[in-house]
């Protein structure tokens, strides 16, 4: 029996809309209405086999679109946050004009979907399918995918995977790992009762995952994994597959130190630990697993990890780095994994701005593999309070890709998750989510009640049996091994616990750093400041600095750049004066790329320039092809720039470029704020990575952040990069002289010279610190700040501190100090009025705070009998409050404050309101004489 869905008037009618059906893409075509004879013609077999199939195939595209929220996902069984619903409208039968009496009905299943190969079916056993694949204990989210033929990909992939087979050693195997996971957990909680270690219990499938994946990555010919972890079973993937020494763990929760004894460093709270390690799956290399470190802020390491596999494939050559194989696809050799709690994905913002850049040029790394590791509940937080979407992978939506939701409670279907995550990943090179739903068997920590807040479900969790005590008595219930067997494993991994605790009283840590590419690198002194040699031949600089405006002889270069960029630019070079900002830039990163390092500068609009100065990709006018010179100084040229106009993002973009700076000493990674305040939205990356990387982690970074400063009237949120806040991160000594040791270089450099001396500082130094430039607006273009080709001559280097040479030392009464481009309104300040008195020295580096360069220059001025410290910033930012006590106690020095008054708002919004507060602090740094 077969039914005519409504809506339908007659057989032939139904006959009619069949026949312009387009099974493939389940749309409707516009062929040529048939004619009255060829309808008759049709027989009544055919028209019910036709509406049969129409039918059938509705339905199939129901359970692929609808089947997941059928599935058995929910471990626990609450149906938590709607998740688990019996029966769904969009899979009734009646609803496709079917009923029980067609289930025998044999049916023609091409165009509709392939079982086993089989072309033919009855629709009970497609239906038997469809309810394994789509709402069993593994399902997918697919319907939402733009593209037809990945769908149709992916659901004929899912579709012939089911049942889930694995052979008996595989399972052994896991069962294995499972029942020392929970081992691991249990032993913890006897040995260290105090110890927050965020056990994975509950999640105890996630190591059968993670077991899966390194397996498939191994087959699929990958040899790097770069990882990110939240912190719920982390201890329990480092020490059970990881190779963590476990002595070490031990060591670290009786609270002594992970680091070698000789290591200078903070070190980090236990759920923070890494490894890099080489695993033996059996493929032609061993697979490299790389754990970045992960701050208290969940999600914040995305970007970083995702930045670090770029790096890797940037180090390897792979896919668009590649100079010898141009056909090499991005993500090859190295791909990404990360792990997140179910609430931070959805909740937080970084998650966002990480998936915002997956399909981004300069930011894609070949498709990551996602795997939450859903516990229903954030802290105390249960799921239908967490998030307003049905999911907590719903935000993965907005990049396209597919989501496998999977039972916990079920390892083998959470291994083919992962199988089938890596399949897809590695075929269509895009992100797919693994959403794993399991339970946390304690609370938060294991120091935490949870039945305060979840009392039903921590009934529920309580009273079941851990996940592989399950998987173990299906395995002996099933002959596939002995009781025996798995006890004689325990015992004797719980023999290995105990030696290892044994051992832990005198672990001395020998993990190492600096090794591999970074072998060349030191650490800094903390005793000294270097001077680096940084200059170049005359010869050399007008090669480079003609290399960077020259285009090739059909290009079609914007008429205005042909004599503002590329003609100045030429001629400056040649009189070998008024170097600006933007050509001290190339010339720098020019003859670092000559030398074959790679440089790579990021943010917002930075091809251009914020300020339309740099020009470092120029735009065909006809083609709109991109053209960057800098990438064509000679034919066997190794470095290469590259120039990333990011999407308009901080937090992730920052996040990801440090990930970059800390793959590889010998890339020189610059990060553009659009405006110096907005490193703001970043924030979480400068406090948890970039200030205190090193310090925690040993992981030395020369990440550049340029941040345009300087008050000129744009207002409160375009005026000050808050280089109070950097000055506030630094360890910067207040009663000792500073050395290179410090945390991160601050600068306020004057005049593109010192800019191009820093940036090849950068690169020609023996170690790697972020470098912070308090970078320029209005001297981007000043005359007066201009810098000649001598100033980056061989023998030149970046000036800490540059005196004043205009003043005759003898007639100084008055020494003021200043940074960055305030002195060029200090010194019009000075000529305007004519002062003789009041030399004006600027410091070009904060920190390390340049104590001797200033004692060099004091020691000029044995008449001096005022020191004043003048900026334009408001007093309660700006260097006042740093500087302030190192004069006092490294120099004896008692400074005067000259600038704005406190204010809570970094400037202020109103012109005369600007200019009136501009003149008051101008005037009182020169106070015009008595009289006038």
């Amino acid at each position: 029996m077969f039914r005519i869905p409504r809506g339908c008037l007659s057989k032939q009618n139904l006959a009619f809309r069949l026949s312009r059906y387009h099974s493939k893409t389940g749309c409707y075509g516009f062929r040529p209405k048939p004619d009255k004879t060829t309808i008759r013609a049709e027989s009544e077999e055919a028209i019910k086999n036709q509406v049969l199939n129409s039918n059938l195939l509705r339905l199939v595209t129901a359970y692929r679109k609808h089947g997941h929220r059928k599935a058995d996902l929910d471990p626990l069984n609450m149906r938590l946050h709607n998740l688990n619903l019996a029966e769904l409208t969009e899979l009734r039968l009646d609803l496709y004009g079917l009923e029980e009496a067609d289930m025998n009905t044999t049916i023609n299943l091409e165009g509709i979907m392939h079982l086993n190969d089989q072309k033919e079916s009855t629709l009970k056993e497609v239906i038997g399918r469809l309810e394994k694949a789509y709402c069993g204990q593994l399902a997918v989210e697919l319907h939402h995918l733009s593209d037809e033929n990945e769908k149709l990909w992916l659901s004929d992939l899912v579709e012939k995977s089911t049942p889930c087979s694995m052979d008996n050693s595989r399972q052994k195997h896991i069962a294995k790992l499972l029942l020392r996971s929970e081992a691991f957990d249990n032993f913890l909680g006897r040995k260290f009762m105090t110890v927050k270690r965020y056990s994975g219990e509950g999640a105890e499938s996630m190591m059968a995952f993670f077991d899966e994946f390194f397996l498939q990555s191994s087959k699929a010919g990958l040899n790097q994994v770069i990882m990110g972890m939240q912190h719920r079973g982390r201890l329990n993937l480092l020490t059970t597959i990881l190779k963590y020494p476990v002595a070490q763990m031990f060591s670290k929760m009786k609270g002594n130190s992970e680091l070698p004894p000789h290591v200078q460093a903070t070190g980090d709270v236990l759920s923070h630990l890494t490894s890099s390690v080489d695993l033996d799956y059996g493929g032609q290399d061993p697979l490299h697993v790389t754990m970045l470190p992960n701050p208290s802020h969940l999600e914040a390491c995305n970007p970083v990890v995702a930045g670090k596999a770029r790096g890797r494939q940037m180090t390897l050559k792979e896919g668009d780095y590649s100079i010898d194989d141009k056909d090499a696809r991005i993500g090859d050799k190295v791909t990404c994994l990360l792990v997140h709690g179910d609430a931070s994905f959805a909740g937080q913002g970084i998650v966002s701005e990480t998936l915002g850049m997956v399909n981004l040029p300069h930011y894609e790394v070949g498709g990551t593999v996602h795997l939450i590791v859903n516990n229903q509940v954030g802290f105390t937080t249960p799921a239908d309070r967490a998030r307003s979407s049905l999911y907590s992978s719903d935000i993965a939506k907005m990049i396209d890709c597919p989501t496998i939701h999977v039972n916990g409670n079920h390892p083998e279907e959470v291994a083919r998750a992962a199988m089938l995550a890596l399949e897809y990943r590695m075929k269509y090179r895009k992100d797919v989510v693994v959403d794993m739903f399991c339970y946390r068997r304690w609370g938060h920590n294991e120091l935490d009640d949870p039945t305060f807040t979840n009392p039903a479900m921590y009934s529920v969790i309580t009273n079941r049996q851990s996940v592989p005590t399950q998987y173990a008595n299906k395995l002996t219930d099933n002959s596939i091994i002995s009781h025996e067997a798995l006890k004689e494993d325990l015992a004797a991994f719980n023999n290995m616990l105990n030696d290892e605790l044994r051992k832990s009283d005198e672990w001395v840590s020998q993990a190492m750093h600096l090794e591999g590419r970074w072998k060349d690198m030191v650490v800094a002194s903390s005793g000294a400041v270097t001077i680096w040699d940084t200059g170049l031949p005359l010869d050399t600089l007008q090669f480079v600095g003609a290399k960077s405006v020259e285009v090739p002889a059909d290009f079609n270069i914007h008429s205005h750049l042909k004599k503002t960029h590329v003609n100045a630019r030429l001629a400056k070079l040649k009189e070998g004066t008024g170097i600006d900002w933007a050509t001290a830039e190339a010339l720098a990163l020019g003859s670092l790329l000559y030398q074959g390092f790679h440089a790579r500068i990021s943010g917002q609009d930075v091809g251009r320039g914020t300020f339309s100065h740099r020009h470092a990709m120029l735009i065909d006018q006809k083609t709109e092809e991109m053209y960057i010179p800098l990438n064509n100084l000679r034919e066997d040229q190794t470095g290469f720039l590259e120039v990333c106009n990011s999407h308009l993002s901080e937090e992730g973009v920052l996040g990801f470029e440090y990930g970059m700076s800390i793959e590889n000493p010998n890339h020189l990674i610059i990060w553009e704020a659009q405006f110096g305040d907005f490193f703001n939205g970043a924030q979480i990356i400068l406090d948890t990575f970039v200030s205190s990387g090193e310090t925690k982690w040993l992981l030395q970074s020369g990440l550049v952040m340029l941040l345009p400063h300087g008050y000129d009237g744009a207002g409160p949120e375009h005026s000050s990069c808050r280089v109070e806040r950097f000055l506030q991160m630094t360890d910067s000594k207040e009663e000792e002289a500073d050395g290179d040791a410090v945390n991160m270089h601050i600068v306020n450099p004057t005049t593109p010279a010192q800019y191009f001396h820093l940036l090849r500082q950068q690169m020609m130094r023996n170690f790697r610190k972020p470098l912070i430039i308090v970078a320029p607006k209005l001297l981007l273009r000043l005359p007066a700040a201009m810098s000649t080709l001598h100033d980056m001559s061989p023998g030149t280097h970046f000036m800490p501190v540059i005196g004043d040479t205009s003043m005759n030392p003898t007639e100084v009464r008055r020494v003021m100090f200043c940074s960055g481009k305030h002195y060029y309104s200090l010194l019009k300040r000075r000529e305007k009025t004519g002062n003789t008195d009041t030399a004006i020295i600027r410091l070009e580096a904060l920190t390390p705070f340049p104590m001797d360069a200033i004692r060099d220059e004091m020691r000029r001025y044995p008449g001096a009998q005022e020191f004043v410290w003048s900026q334009e910033e408001h007093r309660n930012m700006g260097a006042w409050t740093f500087v302030a006590p190192r004069f006092q106690n490294l120099l004896g020095v008692k400074l005067a404050y000259v600038g704005r008054r406190e204010l809570a708002a970094p400037a202020v919004g109103i012109g005369k309101l600007h200019a009136q507060e501009e003149e008051q602090v101008l005037g009182a740094s020169f106070p015009s004489k008595s009289g006038e």
